[in-house]
């Protein structure tokens, strides 16, 4: 592929990504191809031409043998063997394949580096999410000039893809699961390598997602979410609660704070667009938390097209609990001995910003996953048309459910020569899906309660 070579999906027309994006309802013929040729959430199922991508076959669907609920998830491709690893001695011989953050981060950290691996397309979802896609194809569109979703619920809005704003919805509105409880870690890295970790329990709803959910029962509240600091001392008993909103435009998501100190919940409009990421140390904004999230009415959305990337794919070495935290987090990024990085199809989305309009990013770039539409890579600017930030998703699929995650996110600062790693777990306890939440628990009054813990 020669450098900035656009692969365009089959049958996709980039004069697509260019008009109104008002998309129409799929029609019949297209429906038809999910689960032939195109896989039932709508990436290629086909392999590439010279075979460094192979076919999709299902994904995966049970875990290894000898797992057992509750485990850390163990590496199912663990005899893998780098493929090559790409540095600074040979990064022209790969520029092609590559974003320009993960460029920018192999010429200005000479200890970076990707190890590339074995393709394996590991992602898959429940019957019922490939079956609820094909039912609500017909049937979604986009409203109040993209900024919402009308007609979609539980599956994925938009498997065929004809603009931007339909393949961030993919991203907003994939599988996650339905109730979980998580325990994270997150660190702001100086450059020098020192951090203090932040320890959060986190609660999370997607009602989007629940069995039996409709359109109507949905209404305009998607996810529920809601998060605790439980470590360090200083730090803990703060809580945020979130309650996402499908349409923004018309209902921004009601958010709300619960200090300790002050005892008190307050509304909390600030969690949002491009204020600062909770106990981030400014490493990056409210929206970039699951690499992107929340609305999207101040960014015009281009569709670019499909391209083979090296991306962050498989990360079951990263996930490991027989590393620390220690092992992970090295100066300036993360180590990358413990990285697992892949061959595959991803869908590029610019995102500008809206003349007239306010963010501290004027333009990102989205790279998301063609298997199961999860934002794998974003770059970042400035204002001044700088490469900035730089994000990864280093994801895996996750046994107790069938989905695809991520386990770690990485944010680079350029500038500052720092990074945020997001999502740290080899030291903590998996997650528990399949949660039997109360209405109470994700009502402001819980904040309170839950505080006093």
């Amino acid at each position: 592929m020669k450098a900035l070579t656009i692969r365009l999906g089959t049958a996709l027309v980039l004069a697509c990504a260019l008009v109104s994006p008002v998309s129409a309802e799929l029609s019949a013929d297209d429906i038809a191809r999910l689960g032939k040729d195109l896989t039932p959430l709508g990436g290629e199922r086909a392999g590439n031409a010279d075979g460094t991508i192979p076919e999709w076959t299902g994904g995966i669907t049970k875990p290894p043998a000898g797992y057992q609920l509750g485990d850390h998830h163990p590496d199912p491709y663990a005899g893998d063997k780098p493929l090559f690893v790409i540095d600074q001695s040979n990064l022209d011989k790969y520029r092609d394949k590559l974003s320009t953050g993960h460029q920018r981060l192999l010429e200005t950290y000479p200890s970076y580096k990707l190890p590339v691996y074995p393709t394996r397309r590991s992602a898959s979802a429940p019957q019922r999410i490939y079956d609820a896609t094909r039912k609500i194809a017909a049937v979604t569109k986009l409203v109040d000039d993209g900024n919402g979703v009308d007609g979609a619920v539980i599956g994925i809005p938009f498997p065929i893809p004809k603009n931007g704003q339909e393949v961030i919805w993919n991203h907003l509105l994939r599988y996650r699961g339905e109730t979980v409880a998580c325990t994270l870690g997150q660190a702001a890295v100086t450059r020098g390598g020192d951090y203090t970790l932040v320890k959060y329990a986190v609660d999370v709803n997607v009602r989007y997602s629940l069995p039996g959910m409709t359109v109507e029962k949905l209404g305009n509240t998607m996810i529920l979410f809601k998060q605790r600091v439980t470590a360090p001392a200083r730090l803990a008993g703060d809580i945020v609660l979130v309650h996402e909103t499908m349409n923004q435009a018309r209902e921004p998501r009601s958010a709300w704070t619960y200090n300790p100190g002050q005892r008190r919940v307050r509304r909390a409009p600030n969690i949002a667009y491009d204020n600062p990421g909770t106990t981030s140390d400014g490493l990056r904004t409210a929206d970039q938390f699951d690499m992107f999230n929340g609305a999207i009415d101040r960014y015009d959305w281009k569709l670019v097209g499909k391209r083979e990337m090296y991306v962050p794919y498989n990360a079951y070495r990263a996930h490991s609990d027989k590393l620390s935290f220690d092992d992970i987090i090295t100066p300036l990024h993360v180590n990358p001995e413990h990285m697992r990085y892949e061959l595959h199809r991803v869908w590029i989305v610019d995102a500008t910003l809206k003349e007239g309009a306010s963010h501290l990013y004027k333009r990102r770039t989205f790279y998301i996953d063609e298997d199961s539409w999860q934002v794998l890579l974003a770059d970042i600017y400035d204002n001044r048309d700088q490469l900035w930030r730089v994000s990864e998703g280093h994801v895996i699929n996750f046994y107790e459910k069938p989905l695809i995650w991520p386990t770690l996110e990485v944010h680079h600062d350029l500038q500052a020569g720092r990074y945020l790693a997001l999502g740290l777990d080899n030291e903590f306890p998996m997650c528990t899906y399949d949660i039997t939440f109360k209405d109470r628990d994700f009502k402001p009054s819980s904040l309170r309660r839950a505080g006093r813990r």
